[in-house]
């Protein structure tokens, strides 16, 4: 693998667990946000999820008709919500109360799988960090050799 295409790949998923630290941010800071049972224009927020998908390039040596694919990297595919359903609190006075039940929908959101999102998270951006430099490091060292 040439060694610039190392700092592609790197940088690809270095901008995608930026993304997946920012995705669990937004569900950590919306943890409590409020909504109205079956309100299509209330709802409670939604727990969002990266998916993640391999970016493949065609190798330049593959034979005309057969393509073959090296990796160049990883995308965020799409961002989608958790289909599972809000968690509901009784709470009559609450103003997005709804008027029949007294039930108020919160998000679907777990504090303890989050954390775990954003340290899995965090490991990857460092791993991509790590990998990154040390391509640089050996591309430095291939230059001083050329010194020679």
């Amino acid at each position: 693998m040439p060694l610039l295409d190392v700092f592609g790949i790197s940088a690809s998923g270095l901008t995608a667990s930026r993304l997946w630290l920012d995705i669990t941010a937004n569900n950590i800071a919306n943890l409590q946000t409020a909504g109205r049972p079956n309100d299509p224009l209330n709802p409670a927020y939604r727990r969002k999820v990266p998916v993640f998908a391999e970016k493949l390039r065609q190798a330049l040596d593959s034979p005309p008709g057969q393509p073959s694919f090296n990796a160049a990297g990883v995308s965020v595919a799409a961002v989608v919500e958790d289909p599972s359903p809000p968690r509901l609190a009784y709470e009559p006075s609450h103003p997005l109360a709804d008027p029949n039940t007294g039930y108020v929908a919160y998000p679907n959101i777990n504090i303890a799988n989050e954390m775990v999102s954003m340290i899995a998270a965090t490991r990857a951006y460092e791993a991509n960090v790590t990998v990154l430099n040390a391509a640089k490091d050996m591309a430095l060292r291939a230059l001083e050799i050329g010194k020679g």
